[in-house]
């Protein structure tokens, strides 16, 4: 009995403690849920949302890279819309001319650079900027006329002298007009002021340029490593396989152009590549399909030189006939644009045309943009028109390599020793003949057959070795 009666008192003495502990808890309780009532919801984990198109194009544009051809077109669309309702906003139109400008290059539809023009004409209007400068001076390059974008860069330098985009405009209104020197010093203020992708991309063209063709390739390989968009890596991979062709590496050839059509199927420049590349390795119906793909959607006026040859060279004359008549429409539709391409047009005559009316317009070309590519052209044209000394002049500009033409080129190294022959300077023919064939055994389905028989009718170097060759016949 005494056992039991302790016992519960002991119980009530419990119930009276937990009766003083549980108001208390609840009071806890009540408190801690009021702090967590004012606190915000946690938003659930979800992934940033992507950009929208045309904000994408944007960024592209604004950074001076590439940009995909269906975001661009939203860009496009957005600005115009904008621009209805806003006409005085300066900063717009310059958008607007910039994407325009991309948008005629990536599809060679000239008429957009007009349009260009025009909107970027407004934004100055408006207000002069460095961003609508730059824009004119990239419009001009697009067109090749290096002249007027050599004015419009250096006047956005002078305006904004820290605006990395101008730089690259710059780079390439110097290349055109052959002054390689101020292009060099151009890179060297971009590469001061700027990092990345884009920068990477830039400098290669100019390691190629300089017969760098290592180097390029390196900066391309960082390049489309750090690329931020599909767009702008396929572009640097579509320039890694033209440096691989170039040096007469097909299967790394290939590769490049392949992937940088899966990244972005609308990556024209990738898929004549592989054109050019499937005829040398002689998937012939593969390497037709791949270029009327390209000339389909991008109808330049040297994808259609390229079939055209290809298709002479398979004996498909009236084939071949059916490209040149779209290369000489095409060449019509930019000069209406306010384009020039004088220089494929020459080309194309020195070979298929009339030499004679080639050596006029290049000529004219060389007078005022005296870039590499001309002088070759040049060259080539008057060897062609049967004036062999003229023609050793302009190409061994191109081959000069201490004064600016060190671009590995087989198709140069051929042209070069073709006049030499002419000009019978037998043994540097000899050698840059080799040259040629050595660069890129596959350069041209044309002229890789005629410099093989040109080199087999030169013969051996004669037992006396080569002969010394005077200071004006050196390169």
């Amino acid at each position: 009995m005494e056992n039991q009666a302790t016992e519960n008192r002991t119980q009530e003495r419990r119930v009276r403690r937990y009766g003083r502990l549980v108001p208390a808890a609840v009071a806890g309780c009540a408190a801690l849920g009021t702090v967590l009532m004012l606190l915000p919801p946690e938003p659930p984990a979800t992934r940033a949302p992507a950009p929208a198109p045309g904000a994408q194009a944007l960024t592209a544009v604004a950074a001076g890279v590439p940009a995909a051809l269906p975001d661009l077109a939203a860009l496009i669309g957005e600005r115009e819309s904008h621009l209805r309702r806003h006409p005085r906003d300066a900063e717009s139109w310059a958008v607007l001319g910039t994407a325009y400008v991309e948008q005629g290059r990536r599809t060679a539809e000239t008429a957009f650079y007009p349009k260009a023009d025009t909107a970027l004409r407004t934004s100055l209007k408006v207000r002069r900027s460095a961003e609508a400068l730059g824009a004119l001076a990239a419009l001009a390059n697009a067109r090749r006329d290096f002249r007027t974008a050599r004015a419009w860069g250096e006047a956005a330098r002078t305006l904004e002298p820290k605006r990395w985009t101008t730089y690259p405009q710059l780079i390439d209104a110097y290349t055109g007009l052959g002054d390689y020197k101020a292009a060099g010093r151009a890179l060297e203020r971009l590469t001061e002021l700027r990092s990345g992708p884009a920068v990477m991309a830039r400098t290669a063209a100019v390691y190629r340029d300089r017969g760098r063709r290592e180097d390029a390739a390196a900066q391309l390989a960082d390049a489309a490593a750090r690329a931020g968009a599909p767009a702008e890596r396929a572009a640097c991979l579509e320039r890694a396989g033209q440096l691989a062709w170039e040096r007469g590496d097909r299967e790394a050839a290939l590769r490049y152009f392949q992937e940088a059509v899966r990244i972005d199927p609308d990556q024209r420049a990738a898929q004549s590549g592989q054109g050019r590349v499937l005829a040398a390795l002689g998937r012939t119906a593969e390497a037709l399909n791949a270029y009327r793909t390209a000339l389909a959607k991008q109808p330049l006026p040297q994808y259609a030189l390229e079939l055209g040859e290809l298709y002479e060279s398979l004996g498909l004359g009236r084939a071949a006939r059916v490209q040149y008549d779209l290369l000489r429409a095409r060449v019509r539709a930019a000069t209406a644009a306010g384009a020039d391409e004088e220089l494929v047009l020459g080309q194309f005559e020195a070979d298929h045309g009339d030499p004679a009316a080639a050596v006029r317009r290049l000529g004219a070309e060389w007078r005022r943009q005296p870039g590499i590519a001309v002088a070759d052209a040049l060259g080539w044209a008057l060897h062609r028109a049967g004036e062999d000394e003229q023609a050793l002049r302009y190409a061994r500009i191109a081959t000069d390599r201490v004064h600016g033409g060190g671009v590995r080129s087989a198709l140069y190294a051929y042209h070069l020793g073709m006049i030499e022959r002419g000009t019978r300077r037998y043994a540097p023919a000899r050698r840059h003949l080799q040259e040629a064939l050595r660069t890129n055994p596959w350069f041209s389905p044309l002229l890789v057959r005629s410099a093989r028989q040109e080199l087999a009718a030169l013969g051996d170097v004669p037992d006396g070795g080569v002969p010394v060759l005077d200071a004006g016949a050196s390169r």
